[in-house]
């Protein structure tokens, strides 16, 4: 067991790779910061991406995240997918999508199954062809390389591997891989920000393709994208009986820091631009949260934090607490805890919360 260099608790699990506790993260201690940021140049330096957020003295900046990286010439932003070439912003438009897809059968374990119209009764008939679970129908999966967040514990961190010699998929292209058996189309990673506008071109031509038929468009993202794509994302989800779904990772901003290498705040301010268009659609929901339960990092206060904030603009938005497994550089620490996942359960109830849910039961310990 790693204990923590700095308090030596013995009761609490601690990654290896962080070496402190969430308790001494949260103090924001300048030592602790700096070990932080130290981790994360590491593990980032074993990928090509920038070890840091780019602020060039005389370069590009791109506005899609909150991380408005500041590019020099030739060089790459923090995801991986925008850069600067010839004195121009480029990487992520309709006409270079750097991604996988798949066709996944419905209803597939998505973090809004419990609510959506793929797996539920949810938007029949408007935006699903069965009341009840859409068999014999699927979901095109859109794994979007690149990411704006740098997540210790990422279970998809090949995401950091763009790879711009590899020839890149047109909207178009995209598009065309929706056919009659498809009803939604999920796009995640990585993060679909850096590639929003390439994202957003290919589901309008679905869209359009599929005229008056059923194609709900979802997101899973982290949230920290800039509050006018945020809208875009808003407008085609509703229209389309999709969601948006943030994995809000950390409540405590030293903490947050710590697990994903930058901020939250640009992620809770999105929380407060979505939350005032829930009134636009109430079936199926439009916004989703969830939140990883890294063991005695993301505990019940930092749940209980979270549920709070969200409880506060709509007691009704649905929360999923999903159960952790060892993943990346957090390869060393143990499942979540079913009395840990329970905790959190009922932090979030108590918050205020009424649609509260623990996912990937089968990871419990």
């Amino acid at each position: 067991m790693t204990l923590c260099h700095s308090c030596d608790r013995r009761d609490v699990s601690v990654s290896k790779a962080l070496s402190l506790c969430a308790d001494c993260l949260r103090s924001g201690k300048q030592a602790f910061q700096e070990r932080v940021a130290s981790v994360h140049r590491d593990v980032r330096s074993r990928f090509p991406v920038p070890v840091e957020i780019p602020k060039a003295k005389h370069g590009l900046q791109c506005k899609r995240c909150a991380n408005s990286c500041v590019i020099a010439d030739g060089e790459l932003g923090f995801c991986g997918v925008r850069r600067v070439e010839d004195g121009r912003l480029q990487g992520g438009n309709a006409s270079d999508g750097y991604l996988h897809w798949y066709k996944d059968p419905l209803p597939t374990n998505c973090v809004a199954d419990w609510i959506c119209p793929a797996g539920t009764a949810a938007g029949y008939p408007r935006f699903s062809h069965t009341e009840g679970p859409e068999l014999g129908f699927h979901n095109l999966a859109v794994f979007c390389l690149g990411c704006t967040f740098d997540c210790l514990f990422c279970q998809n961190w090949q995401c950091r591997n763009v790879g711009f010699d590899t020839k890149p998929t047109p909207a178009k292209s995209l598009a065309e891989a929706v056919d009659d058996s498809v009803s939604c189309i999920c796009y995640f990673g990585g993060d679909p920000t850096p590639q929003i506008h390439h994202a957003l071109a290919a589901a309008r031509l679905a869209r359009r393709k599929r005229r008056e038929g059923i194609l709900r468009i979802c997101w899973e993202t982290n949230g920290a994208m800039a509050p006018e794509l945020l809208g875009a994302m808003i407008n085609i989800s509703l229209e389309s009986g999709g969601c948006v779904k943030f994995d809000i990772k950390a409540w405590d901003e030293n903490l947050h820091r710590a697990l994903t290498g930058v901020s939250n705040r640009r992620t809770l301010s999105n929380i407060d631009v979505i939350t005032k268009r829930l009134d636009e659609r109430s079936d199926p929901p439009l916004f989703v949260a969830s939140t990883l339960l890294v063991p005695d990092y993301i505990d019940e206060e930092e749940v209980g934090a979270i549920a709070t904030f969200l409880a506060e603009r709509s007691p009704g938005i649905p929360y999923a607490l999903l159960a952790f497994a060892p993943q990346f550089a957090m390869s060393d620490l143990p499942t979540t805890s079913r009395a840990q996942a329970e905790r959190c359960l009922q932090a979030a109830r108590d918050a205020g919360l009424t649609r509260v849910r623990i996912g990937n039961l089968h990871l419990l310990r």
